[in-house]
């Protein structure tokens, strides 16, 4: 996005929630853009956490050598670091908005960009809310990721194409494997999602059941009747040797309980399950139990949002223009936004940019659509496929040294 005119400002920038692929070409795309206008660019050191304990680093002596923001767009996971800290309702306890505030004063900022998901988005409504009842002249933009694709108002969230590619390639080579040996033998594999299932149907681009793509798909959207599924397994063997089967983390029972719960995981600061994980090894050894044939669970873990090597070009692309879109939207005067896509065609692919208010996007949740799912729960239609397949397209390889990709890093020390 071409910026207009100048700015004389300081922008604070931060990133939150769990990274992803695609986090750092936003970051790159809000530096590149605030640069252009002329501002100050501050980054926060593990979020709105890193804020209140005074940690603030300096980005235009790392950024602004066009060789390191390149680097950047490249590089996995969150360069300024995350957190999942939880602020208070500003209607109940003013304490830590009074102590932020004074921090931007201190630092001259005139507006805050927050990049992360629906919890982060929670954030900076509450900045935003709190701001205009104290009468802050600073504009605060929500900036969206998400390799779970579950933010409302928006076509897609970045971070969620890289995601989806290496999802569909790992569970191709997964199914490669599995067909290796001439015996009767089911892989289940376990994919991110814990409120919906964008990410686990994204499989289904590996291809045809029974030639490379998952053979059943679980979404947490489809409560599963475990005993249909060992009967849909069971017949899919009857025809072949080998089954794929692709299964969200949130995957239910027909009451919405969970159909796999680790009680010595904790909960984190926004009421969720810190880590969510074991439906895989669940449904693998009932499988296994039931029709007593070789099973195999396997799960993508971090590795579904960290797998830069795999990233999307047009995912990386368009994390880099929201960030500027939401730096020129607060340039012009706009806060408490967040900057949204419209998807225009399919093929050829197009989307356009516009703002959407945070208020109706923080603290939701948007699924799968129903009619993208099969009557029998177990699999995703064309429709999801004509969705997904053009935020995975292009490549963007990393930077080799020796053989192996080179990362941008911040220095130690904070400015």
């Amino acid at each position: 996005m071409a910026p207009q005119e100048s700015w004389n400002a300081t922008v604070l920038v931060g990133q939150s929630g769990g990274p992803t692929a695609a986090i750092n070409a936003t970051l790159a795309g809000v530096f590149e853009c605030a640069h252009q206008l002329g501002a100050r660019v501050l980054g926060m050191r593990n979020g709105i956490e890193g804020v209140l304990a005074g940690r603030v680093v300096d980005l235009d002596g790392l950024l602004s050598d066009p060789l390191q923001l390149d680097l950047l767009r490249r590089t996995p996971a969150s360069l300024l670091g995350s957190c999942r800290y939880k602020l208070p309702d500003p209607d109940g306890d003013t304490a830590p908005f009074e102590r932020l505030f004074s921090r931007f004063e201190t630092l001259g900022v005139d507006a805050v960009l927050y990049i992360g998901g629906n919890d982060s988005m929670d954030t900076i409504e509450k900045l935003a809310r709190y701001g205009e009842r104290a009468g802050s002249p600073i504009r605060f933009m929500g900036v969206p990721k998400t390799i779970d694709n579950d933010m409302v108002g928006t076509d897609h969230t970045p971070g969620y194409g890289s995601a989806a590619k290496f999802v569909a390639c790992a569970v191709k080579e997964v199914a490669r494997d599995s067909a290796a040996y001439f015996l009767k033998s089911v892989t289940v594999v376990e994919i991110m999602g814990r409120d919906a299932g964008w990410l686990t149907a994204a499989s289904t681009l590996a291809g045809r059941p029974g030639a490379g793509g998952p053979d059943i798909i679980l979404l947490p959207e489809a409560p599963l009747d475990v005993d249909a599924f060992v009967a849909a397994v069971e017949g899919l063997l009857e025809e072949r040797d080998t089954v794929v089967v692709a299964a969200s983390e949130g995957v239910v029972r027909a009451d919405g309980e969970p159909l796999f719960r680790d009680e010595s995981v904790g909960i984190d600061a926004f009421g969720h399950v810190a880590t969510q994980s074991g439906v895989g090894r669940y449904l693998a050894a009932l499988v296994k139990g039931r029709l007593g044939v070789k099973t195999r669970a396997v799960e993508f873990s971090t590795l579904q949002r960290c797998a830069s090597h795999l990233a999307s070009a047009t995912d990386l692309e368009e994390a880099s223009t929201l960030g500027g879109v939401a730096v020129q939207a607060a340039k012009d005067g706009c806060t408490g936004m967040v900057p949204v896509m419209r998807r225009e065609h399919n093929r050829p692919y197009s989307v356009s940019y516009g703002l959407s208010a945070i208020s109706a996007v923080a603290n939701r949740v948007r699924p799968v659509p129903a009619e993208w799912i099969r009557p029998d729960g177990m699999g995703v239609t064309d429709e999801m496929r004509e969705y997904v397949r053009p935020l995975i397209q292009g490549e963007a390889a990393p930077t080799f040294v020796e053989g192996l990709p080179w990362h941008l890093w911040l220095p130690e020390e904070d400015a």
